[in-house]
């Protein structure tokens, strides 16, 4: 048997899977295909400070390797969250990694602090700061294509989050050097990474010569940005490793369906990894790669999942 616990800040779960943020809502739809609280940890979709309706139809478009989305943060809003939301999850035992967004610095830092006066935040394991997503009306309004921006949000949430609940940075594989916007998170208080969120693209319809989408633009996922999330991953590890910046838990998300793709985030320095549009099609994905994860380190000889990450880097250039 493998322990499949891993650390992420301070505390220690009991495996490394995880939803990906906008792909299960908020938990109950889930839940009727396998019990939510056996993932290390459920990730809500983003929530914002006030109730919104996202952007017009249509808003998703199917690609060859995966799936274009430009839903805009549609959601009710913190108050309901912690009304509803956060309880819910709280009573059927899940471990929970709310995260949050906002359009600007102080938004984040007031969801934030909703967010701890809730009476379910027991059962929150860290916060994920969603500074990267791409479906914002303006797009040069995302915080994680500049270091100041980025820091200065996850600098106000860190003042509203206990120190003993790790925050998250979730990044954005549109820059040019991804080490510089993750240092600069690192540097302001983040306590781990999450990379990464979906890259921005577009889609024509050839028949009506139209945009697919009614934002025009979308956040590109699924198999076919696997490859970008694992190069960011090693990356910012490589970084880490040679001392560029300080060593914090990274969380592998981007294009997961198998267990042999989980592994490939996890060799490149991922302590944890979340499946997201693999769930659109199979609802049981995510306890599915759990599972073939565990296999795979069974069959390979490994005692713990803590033995893998990062592996990679340290066997590079050996016969």
């Amino acid at each position: 048997m493998v322990d499949m616990s891993t650390t992420l800040g301070a505390r220690r779960l009991a495996n490394p899977l995880m939803t990906a943020s906008g792909c299960a809502a908020n938990g109950q739809e889930l839940h009727r295909f396998f019990d939510v609280s056996e993932l290390g940890a459920f990730v809500t979709k983003s929530v914002m400070s006030e109730p919104r309706s996202g952007r017009g139809t249509p808003r998703m478009a199917e690609t060859p390797s995966g799936m274009l989305n430009s839903i805009g943060l549609q959601g009710p809003g913190i108050q309901a969250f912690v009304e509803h939301d956060l309880p819910w999850l709280a009573s059927v035992g899940a471990t929970v990694l709310p995260s949050i967004a906002g359009g600007s610095a102080t938004e984040f830092a007031h969801v934030a602090a909703v967010l701890r006066s809730s009476d379910a935040f027991g059962c929150v394991a860290g916060v994920e700061v969603n500074i990267s997503c791409p479906n914002v009306a303006n797009r040069g309004l995302v915080f994680a294509c500049d270091p100041l921006s980025s820091a200065k949000v996850i600098a106000l949430v860190r003042e509203q989050v206990p120190r003993d609940v790790p925050i998250f940075a979730k990044l954005s594989p549109d820059v040019t050097d991804i080490t510089a916007i993750a240092a600069a998170c690192v540097k302001a208080g983040a306590d781990g990474l999450t990379m990464i969120n979906t890259l921005l693209g577009m889609s024509i319809d050839t028949d009506r010569l139209r945009p697919h989408l009614g934002g025009v633009t979308g956040g590109l996922s699924g198999p076919g940005i696997r490859p970008v999330a694992v190069r960011a991953v090693w990356q910012v590890r490589a970084a880490m490793d040679e001392g560029r910046m300080p060593t914090v838990p990274i969380i592998g998300v981007g294009g997961v369906r198998t267990g042999t793709d989980a592994l490939e985030l996890v060799a490149a320095g991922a302590s944890a990894v979340q499946v997201g549009t693999a769930s659109f099609n199979d609802p049981t994905a995510p306890v599915r790669v759990l599972r073939e994860l565990t296999g795979l380190l069974e069959e390979k000889g490994f005692a713990t999942f803590d033995e893998v990450v990062g592996i990679a880097h340290g066997r590079q250039g050996e016969s």
